[in-house]
């Protein structure tokens, strides 16, 4: 059984209010013909605050891209290893028991990804795969979760650790003043999370079924324009109504499992913003109060890109999780347009498992030496 433990997370200490963001916006947008339209906008997403990495001072400022991306890889060295701890700890799991490292970010840049610096920092396999996912944006947590349940179940021994950092605030472009981009200075907010996947015992979500589905002709929706001066956002004001078209495929991937959509006990959405809640209770047919755990990481931390969807799980386990088999639906929402989905039932845990503390674990690798000759009878 392929179990998604408890995630961990964590938020940078320097906030800014839903009220400082309206005040910022208007001082510094004063004679923007659309102002109005902006602020209103902003209002509307329900974020009360957010937290970024650096004061706010700070943040309105851009010393160019080699400084940003560089804060970017400080920020990250210095914030996901006590992430990571937490995660593997929730899992019952040291860092010799993880087979593989996803990590999915989309607002900074570092090659040899981060994955190589957790395994030489942190005590992982040298063996350990690699998987840094970059261009997915806020689906990337979803696919996460995914890509570690495929794994999971090619090798059923094996432990699949995932990290989403996400700096959005590194992305700031003071000369970007379009209505999507004073709408996006207002709603990403920056947060680290972390969570194991455990091929065998665990407590939490047991994954059952995955799948992807990308809306045809849209990959212009969702973008970054990448220039001399770093990551510039695009935001096509179509967007928000990208639920009618995902409905249906979260529909059928419940379907396809003899589940109905509209009639699950939990229900992990990436909040990208309010009407995605909003379309998909009146989609699905469900109560917005299904919605909860979204809802309340995009009021407190604002969009968190690909880490939403682990802290919304958090939420879930931290009001005290569900009964044995609750069903639910897990997805993820960002640039293509792309959904990364899945479907899974809560356990409150099996025996675990406990890996034989003098052996070298390799998950999914045939033993090289010869087979011992056979002796006649």
């Amino acid at each position: 059984m392929v179990t998604l433990c408890k995630p961990a997370v964590a938020v940078p200490e320097y906030v800014i209010t839903m009220e400082e963001t309206l005040e910022l916006c208007r001082a510094r947008h004063a004679g923007h013909p659309q102002l109005p339209l902006a602020l209103r906008l902003i209002g509307n997403t329900g974020v009360t605050r957010r937290h970024i990495v650096q004061p706010i001072e700070e943040t309105l400022k851009h010393p160019g891209f080699e400084e940003r991306n560089a804060l970017y890889e400080a920020e990250a060295k210095a914030r996901v290893p006590a992430v990571v701890k937490e995660a593997l700890h929730n899992a019952g799991l040291r860092p010799t028991d993880i087979d593989m490292i996803v990590y999915v970010s989309c607002t900074g840049f570092m090659m040899p990804s981060l994955t190589a610096w957790l395994i030489n920092s942190m005590g992982f396999p040298s063996h350990t795969r690699q998987m840094p996912i970059a261009q997915l944006g806020c689906a990337a947590g979803g696919a996460a979760v995914n890509r570690a349940h495929d794994f999971c179940t090619a090798y059923p021994d094996a432990n699949v650790l995932i990290v989403a950092c996400e700096f959005c605030s590194l992305c700031y472009q003071p000369t970007d003043l379009g209505v999507g981009s004073l709408l996006s200075n207002g709603l990403f907010g920056d947060a680290v999370a972390s969570a194991v996947v455990r091929g065998r015992g665990g407590t939490g979500i047991a994954l059952e079924r995955n799948n992807s589905y990308l809306v045809p002709d849209t990959e212009d929706w969702i973008a970054y324009s990448v220039r001399a001066t770093g990551f510039h956002f695009l935001l096509d004001k179509r967007v928000p109504g990208t639920m009618e078209p995902l409905a249906p495929a979260l529909r059928e991937l419940a379907g396809d499992h003899g589940w109905d959509a509209g009639d699950l006990d939990f229900y992990i959405i990436h909040a990208g913003g309010p009407r995605i809640l909003d379309d998909l209770s009146h989609f699905l047919e469900v109560p917005p109060e299904e919605f909860r755990f979204s809802r309340s990481t995009l009021t407190q931390y604002g969009n968190i890109a690909s880490a939403v969807v682990l802290d919304a799980v958090r939420r879930l386990f931290e009001e005290g999780g569900l009964k044995e088999g609750a069903r639910g639906i897990l997805a993820g929402f960002g640039p293509g347009i792309t959904a990364e989905m899945c479907l899974g039932r809560w356990t409150n845990g099996h025996p675990a498992y406990e890996p034989d503390l003098n052996a070298r674990r390799i998950v999914g690798y045939a033993s090289r030496r010869p087979a011992p000759a056979r002796t006649a009878a």
